[in-house]
């Protein structure tokens, strides 16, 4: 059964079909395989049980809150003073790439939407001054993917929605692993340009004065985290009305700064649209799968066949996230969080693994397969604003932070706390 349902789903990915597709032919299959009912009438109730979901409603929330940013040159004028911040360090803007990434991704919950961000405005950077370019465009494609980790984050809320796990502590949870490893990424690209100074081109000419004056570009991003991460801990605001709280935040910045036209926002909500209808089809095809493989039995035989192996605790953390590197390669990180999650996270909390710590784990295991190809959807981001060139650029680039990456599991696995220590502090 298991390698039935592996051999549709590489014959599914081989034929390019489109994820949310993909999903729901799948389940079909299985279900016209291995059910003796037609699982297929079940299609209308989990559509209308995935939809329903309350903490759902976040998501375009976070969707139009990135769009404002954007189209209303906010994060534009972040990145610029940012720019002025960091020239001193060995690789200079890509220190700002990696900075900008992480405060843009304190607002808008999504690495796609962070990685096309900054990238539509770093990337004119990369000529004028001498930038390794590879490396360049790798700081991009991994710091965008701080947009999930680093709260609010739009994949916490689905894990959270899956495992019945509390998002607010997932936000806090996601907050010093998120500042941990945009500091490694920074790290390692002062590694690369001190062992190569070529790499880390042209400084950028400053002064104090300047980077003062560009202070007040920075607040945006900060008042608008407040507004969403602030309202949640003060007791004011559920997850879903704190993400309508920044959309306000943000919408009332951009008025305040006279970027507020209609014109941007027609824009802004038909990018809302757009995104949160592609998130919502991934969700309900995933979903109506989970259906199919559960009413078959195929999650009961996953379960009992990694109980048989024996594995002690360590060797199946090695196991899972050696899996999810895998299937990172070929799926889509939405889809593959809300297709396997639920199989896998019930066999890690009876190991003993707390469901908080588990979920910044596998949110850093979903950044890690937006950036390993051939689907890593952030590396495509990437080549479609550079619009040049080859995607192996981009993936050379990226494949150093990819390491790092692996480097971050490893201290969150040695130092739970890291991830922990936040949540229990609050609650305590």
């Amino acid at each position: 059964m298991l390698g039935v349902t592996l051999l549709i789903l590489i014959g599914l990915l081989a034929l390019a079909i489109p994820v949310a597709a993909g999903l729901g032919i799948l389940g079909l299959a299985l279900s016209g395989i291995y059910s003796k009912l037609p699982l297929s009438l079940a299609i209308g109730e989990v559509t209308w049980g995935t939809s329903n979901n309350f903490l759902l409603v976040a998501i375009p929330f976070f969707v139009l809150l990135g769009e404002i940013l954007l189209r209303s040159g906010m994060a534009e004028r972040m990145y610029n003073a940012l720019v002025l911040w960091v020239p001193w360090l060995p690789g200079g803007l890509m220190h700002s790439n990696i900075a900008a990434c992480a405060m843009f991704a304190a607002t808008s919950g999504s690495s796609v939407a962070t990685a096309a961000t900054i990238g539509t405005v770093a990337l004119g950077e990369v000529e004028k001054r001498g930038y390794s370019e590879s490396l360049f465009l790798g700081t991009i494609a991994a710091g965008g993917t701080l947009g999930i980790l680093i709260p609010p984050s739009i994949n916490m809320i689905v894990y959270g929605v899956l495992t019945d796990t509390s998002i607010p502590k997932l936000y806090l949870a996601g907050f010093i692993p998120g500042i941990v490893l945009a500091g490694l990424f920074s790290l390692t690209v002062v590694v690369f340009c001190v062992i190569r100074p070529k790499m880390g081109g042209t400084p950028t000419a400053t002064s104090w004065p300047q980077r003062i004056a560009a202070l007040p570009d920075l607040l945006p991003p900060l008042i608008i985290f407040l507004a969403v991460i602030g309202s949640i801990y003060a007791g004011w605001a559920t997850a879903t009305e704190s993400a309508a709280l920044g959309v306000i935040a943000a919408a009332g910045i951009a008025a305040w700064n006279k970027r507020l036209t209609l014109r941007t926002l027609l824009a802004a909500f038909e990018g809302t649209m757009r995104t949160t209808a592609m998130i919502m089809a991934i969700l309900i095809a995933a979903y109506f799968l989970n259906f199919v493989i559960t009413s078959i039995g195929l999650t009961g035989r996953v379960n009992g066949f990694i109980t048989s192996l024996g594995l002690t605790k360590v060797q199946l953390l090695l196991a899972v996230v050696l899996f999810y590197f895998i299937l990172g390669m070929f799926m889509e990180t939405l889809s593959m969080m809300v297709a396997t999650v639920p199989i896998i996270s019930p066999i890690m909390f009876k190991a003993g693994y707390d469901p908080v710590w588990f979920g910044i784990m596998v949110i850093i295991l979903m950044e890690l397969a937006m950036i390993t190809p051939p689907v890593g959807i952030n590396l495509y981001v990437v080549q479609g604003l550079r619009k040049r060139g080859k995607i192996n650029d981009v993936i050379i680039g990226a494949a150093p932070f990819v390491i790092t990456m692996l480097l971050m599991l490893g201290v969150l696995a040695i130092w739970p706390d890291l991830a922990l220590w936040l949540p229990r502090t609050a609650a305590s």
